[in-house]
């Protein structure tokens, strides 16, 4: 009988990060479910890339993704309602007065823990698996390893259940993230990640890019593709 530890639940948006983390849990868990939220974001596509990537990966890697179990899909639409962000509107790409970038969703990533909690506390799972990164990030704070530490503190108490966040990608910037995937599941997975997954944030697939499809302008083609060069540059291939 698979335990509460050997299962997990992965965040799941359908991005490089989150497709790179559901990898690396599947070869980790024996038994792992995703979570994912639709939640008014712009580059709504991401919804249609995760429903993809779960078909692509039970085709070309079979023997991890037969560990894969069900799928979870959360309606946070009131999310999007509130925040009014460039993530969540037409509203330009900028530096706000705060210091954060206009992506930056209020409590997004806080949210999305507590739904996979809630999910994982009646499924009898104790693993919740994110592709938070505090070292190439654009400055969220809810990206934060102190924030996700506090957090998980606050879902033990709440619910008397020891959850544990893992964030595999934490300290390392996307060349590593690169360089991770490749290593871990080889040129299918690399290849999977460019051709299927999306992070854009304008939800654009109109042009493919070396590195995968996206606007090549906004912070986060910008990101993928300033971490896919270096990757390129110091790799002996």
């Amino acid at each position: 009988m698979t335990s509460h530890q050997d299962k997990a639940i992965v965040l799941f948006s359908g991005g490089q990060d989150s497709t790179l983390c559901l990898f690396w849990a599947l070869q980790r868990y024996a038994h792992v479910e995703t979570i994912g939220f639709n939640y008014g974001q712009r580059h709504h596509v991401e919804l249609t890339a995760r429903k993809i990537i779960l078909s692509k990966l039970r085709e070309i890697f079979p023997n991890e993704s037969r560990k894969l179990r069900e799928d979870h899909l959360c309606d946070l639409s009131t999310l999007g309602l509130i925040s009014q962000t460039a993530l969540t509107s037409k509203t330009q790409i900028e530096i706000s007065a705060s210091g954060l970038p206009t992506t930056f969703v209020p409590g997004r990533n806080l949210i999305f823990l507590n739904f996979a909690a809630a999910i994982a506390w009646r499924r009898g799972i104790d693993v919740l698996v994110g592709g938070m990164c505090e070292t190439d990030y654009s400055g969220y704070p809810d990206c934060r390893r102190a924030t996700l530490d506090a957090q998980a503190e606050a879902l033990r108490l709440g619910m008397e259940r020891d959850f544990h966040i893992e964030t595999p990608l934490m300290h390392l910037d996307k060349a590593e993230t690169w360089a991770l995937a490749e290593t871990l599941g080889g040129p299918r997975l690399t290849h999977l990640i460019i051709e299927h997954s999306h992070t854009c944030y304008l939800g654009d697939r109109s042009t493919r890019h070396d590195w995968g499809y996206g606007c090549g302008a906004c912070p986060a083609c910008d990101l993928r593709a300033k971490g896919w060069q270096k990757w390129q540059s110091a790799s002996p291939t």
